[in-house]
């Protein structure tokens, strides 16, 4: 029978480095894969730009005249789960195996390890 475990890793290199553990010491690991929070690349992006306001000071007759704000964005203007850069690791083995892969995964510093019965 099949089994499927997932856990959460702090970084994309530590979740690579487990599957390359687990495929090294464990017979019966028929598939992996990760899974990365693409949101954090793209807000990485966006923390070392610049935030441009614009803000309306008076208003005529015929047009807005309007002042210019800039400033240089920083990690605070964005919201946590964007500059959360955990990584999601699943693991499909035997059933046999699933407590060796557990132990490898906890050892190594996985979270939130959750596994199923396929």
């Amino acid at each position: 029978m099949l089994s499927r475990i997932s856990a959460e890793f702090e970084s994309m290199d530590m979740a690579e480095l487990v599957v390359g553990r687990v495929k090294q010491s464990v017979s019966g690991v028929l598939r992996t894969g990760i899974i990365h929070n693409r949101e954090a690349e793209r807000a990485e992006k966006l923390a070392h730009g610049e935030s441009y306001t614009l803000l309306p000071t008076a208003v005529t007759t015929h047009n807005y005249i309007t002042a210019t704000l800039i400033s240089e964005t920083t990690d605070s203007i964005l919201e946590e789960p964007q500059r959360s850069k955990n990584t999601k690791l699943y693991i499909i083995c035997e059933k046999e195996s699933l407590k060796d892969v557990s132990s490898i995964l906890n050892a190594m510093g996985g979270l939130k390890i959750h596994s199923s019965e396929t």
